[in-house]
């Protein structure tokens, strides 16, 4: 499948498993998970048809893993990012000491004041490494990455998922916590 068709299935995925999944008639059950048989059903019927194989091709490629299958492979999820009101059924995790969070220059007054908020989303997505960090920032302008003083936070009682795609994931980052490293 060409590159192209990966990014647009991508994006349609992200939008329906994370936003609007009454827009294909998608209920998400708990965990998020939805029937691969029901997505597959419900692309086709709404003029945007997946097949079986496209759709673990993205799954295996996606470069932020935004989506896993069940241990069986007959369920599929976003892994984090929804906004639509979902449990996505994590467990809290123990963080590693610093986490990283990129964003763009025109944020940083904001965050600086009120820390980091999960806006619109459930929660706060933190990255493991800088360089992803950078990537998320890129997004939003000119980057700007903030450490977290995750282990801190912990040992203050906050308490931090982990997704199935490696992102942190946390109700909000206090500015004590925040420095600002570029």
């Amino acid at each position: 499948m060409e590159q192209a068709r990966q990014v647009k299935i991508s994006k349609f995925l992200s939008k329906h498993l994370r936003h609007t999944p009454e827009r294909l008639g998608l209920v998400l059950a708990p965990g998020g998970w939805v029937a691969v048989d029901e997505l597959l059903s419900a692309c086709a019927s709404h003029q945007f048809p997946i097949s079986r194989a496209d759709l673990e091709q993205v799954v295996s490629n996606n470069d932020k893993q935004r989506f896993s299958f069940d241990e069986t492979a007959t369920k599929i999820r976003a892994n984090q990012g929804h906004s639509v009101e979902v449990d996505l059924q994590l467990q809290p995790q123990l963080p590693p000491p610093i986490l990283y969070h990129g964003t763009g220059e025109k944020s940083v007054p904001a965050i600086l004041k009120s820390g980091l908020l999960k806006m619109s989303r459930h929660h706060v997505h933190l990255s493991k490494d800088i360089e992803t960090a950078r990537t998320v920032g890129i997004r939003h302008g000119k980057p700007v990455i903030f450490s977290v003083d995750a282990m801190v936070m912990y040992q203050s009682g906050f308490t931090f998922y982990c997704s199935d795609n490696g992102v942190y994931l946390v109700d909000h980052v206090p500015p004590e916590y925040l420095h600002m490293m570029n």
